[in-house]
């Protein structure tokens, strides 16, 4: 899967799923955790969120909330973002589900 960020003015935001294998899982959660700290101090970066589903613990969910489309595009290519991307499969049962949010009141 290629992320695709959508066009438009303003603020964006992301949340997605991330289903790993059960052999992977603390795998998989200390590595989103180890992108939290980078990725808030990267310019754009209004707000960054691991979290474990409530309804089903294996399951983690990733919020993202970006100034611009530009800033999250630039996000995507950095190394660490772009290897995982490569190797996601890794590490998941299935792939990333992602969904694509237009911020009402967010504030860049």
């Amino acid at each position: 899967m290629k992320i695709v960020v959508p066009e438009g003015d303003g603020p964006v935001g992301i949340y997605g799923f991330a289903r790993p294998k059960p052999e992977r899982a603390d795998e998989l959660e200390r590595l989103l955790l180890s992108f939290v700290a980078p990725t808030r101090a990267e310019p754009g970066s209004m707000q960054y969120q691991v979290h474990r589903d409530a309804a089903d613990p294996s399951t983690l969910v990733f919020y993202e909330l970006w100034r611009s489309a530009d800033d999250l595009r630039a996000h995507l290519a950095r190394p660490e973002l772009a290897h995982f991307q490569q190797h996601r499969m890794d590490y998941l049962r299935e792939d990333l589900e992602i969904h694509w949010l237009t911020p009402l009141s967010a504030t860049p």
